[in-house]
């Protein structure tokens, strides 16, 4: 039996990586090849908690931008998560996963309320728990919803699953010499700029000395390798590892 690196973690998943090939909406095919891979760190024994953006379907900054009340645009923006949140349940319920979406707005007709102790208690039954709605505040992002649920369960690190293998001091699809970094500091991350997590997000992780680890979901078993703690992707911490 193979013994991970990590016993509780948080994925944050953004939300164009249900879209798939398509960019946009809920791509069945790639929720399910995600699915198959919590499913193979949940054999592990890996406690599993998942924060999913809802950008495939909607952003709030983006209809703030055209002139919409930034609150509503947001809470929108947290529906948006919620739809995302219950076809990635869909998908590792047909596979055996037991799983529970808790949402942080209440919606009792399709999923929990957010208690702290309901998810660590479903947590330590094996079960896939997905954190919908956000921090059911507006003006805040999934990247901070990732950091206030992993401090919340005591999680051993956020696990960010990108469309690239790394942090980068410039964007690789349109600077070839782009420099991929291995380590970063949470101090390095906020001084320097760089999209791993927005500001908020950053300084949460650090004031509870949370890792984050950036990899790329789309080459398949990441997922575990990194668990098992492969040497994969940006490890942003402090200065122990």
């Amino acid at each position: 039996m193979q013994t991970p690196k990590y016993k509780r973690v948080v994925l944050k998943l953004s939300g164009e990586a249900l879209a798939g090939k398509k960019g946009f909406g809920i791509d069945p095919e790639t929720v399910v090849s995600i699915a198959e891979q919590i499913k193979e760190i949940i054999s592990l024994n890996v406690q599993v908690g998942i924060v999913v953006g809802g950008g495939n379907l909607w952003r709030g900054i983006a209809g703030s931008a055209k002139g919409m009340d930034r609150a509503t645009a947001d809470y929108m923006g947290m529906m948006a998560t919620v739809m995302n949140s219950l076809a990635l349940q869909d998908a590792l319920e047909k596979l055996g996963v037991d799983t529970r979406v808790l949402t942080a707005i209440e919606m009792r007709e399709v999923a929990e309320p957010y208690i702290r102790r309901r998810a660590i208690r479903h947590l330590e039954k094996g079960r896939v728990v997905i954190f919908g709605a956000g921090t059911g505040n507006p003006y805040f992002s999934t990247d901070t919803t990732a950091a206030l649920r992993a401090a919340e369960i005591e999680a051993d690190v956020i696990l960010m699953a990108k469309q690239v293998d790394g942090v980068y001091d410039s964007d690789p699809h349109k600077n070839p010499d782009a420099q991929r970094f291995d380590e970063l500091s949470y101090i390095d991350v906020l001084n320097k700029g760089l999209g791993v997590m927005d500001s908020t997000a950053t300084s949460l992780c650090m004031d509870n000395k949370i890792p984050i680890i950036v990899f790329n979901l789309n080459e398949n078993g990441n997922i575990k390798r990194v668990v098992m703690g492969e040497n994969i992707g940006t490890y942003v911490g402090g200065e122990d590892k």
